[in-house]
């Protein structure tokens, strides 16, 4: 920002001050970075990638380790793997609905409490691959799922998670 002040030196009057649109521009600036906080946008990033895989677990169960009929269903006679040569039918549709079905509900729990925030956020990449491959035409909303998650796992989850807490009691937190 101070770049922009300094090429944009013909704005500022010959008194000093700042003209009226850099102090606009400069306090925008200033407001964005308070609402925009690493850790903030590391625990929104976590929820927002959590929601929709959690959404698609929960319709999967009837009880504890208990799938539903339509989850199977699904994976036996609607979901197809979308690779060359194919579309093929998935292989033991029971056991990739139940473990579809975990990963639904496991995964999206770690993010959301920041506890093995980057294996919770590898699992769900490899998930957004498995959906991409049976959903192609989802690529759009799959591709924002991916950057996601590959931004949990670069960054980690920010100091307002598990994790970071763990770190702290532990001695091993960045500061």
């Amino acid at each position: 920002m101070s770049d922009m002040l300094d090429s944009n030196a013909h704005n500022e009057p010959r008194n000093g001050t700042l003209s009226p649109l850099t102090r606009l521009v400069v306090t925008a600036d200033g407001l964005v970075r308070a609402v925009a906080q690493p850790d903030i946008v590391q625990a929104v990033i976590r929820v927002a990638l959590a929601v929709p895989f959690w959404r698609s677990g929960i319709l999967k169960w009837d009880g504890f380790l208990q799938l539903n009929d339509t989850a199977i269903d699904l994976f036996t006679q609607e979901f197809m793997l979308h690779l060359p040569g194919g579309p093929y039918p998935y292989p033991m549709p029971a056991v990739m609905a139940f473990l579809s079905g975990c990963g639904e509900i496991i995964f999206p729990t770690l993010l959301v409490f920041g506890l093995a925030t980057r294996f919770a956020g590898l699992g769900l990449l490899f998930m957004t691959l498995i959906v991409e491959l049976t959903v192609p035409d989802g690529w759009p909303i799959h591709i924002t799922w991916a950057a996601m998650a590959l931004a949990i796992m670069r960054y980690g989850p920010g100091r307002l998670s598990l994790d970071h807490l763990i770190a702290r009691m532990s001695g091993t937190a960045k500061s």
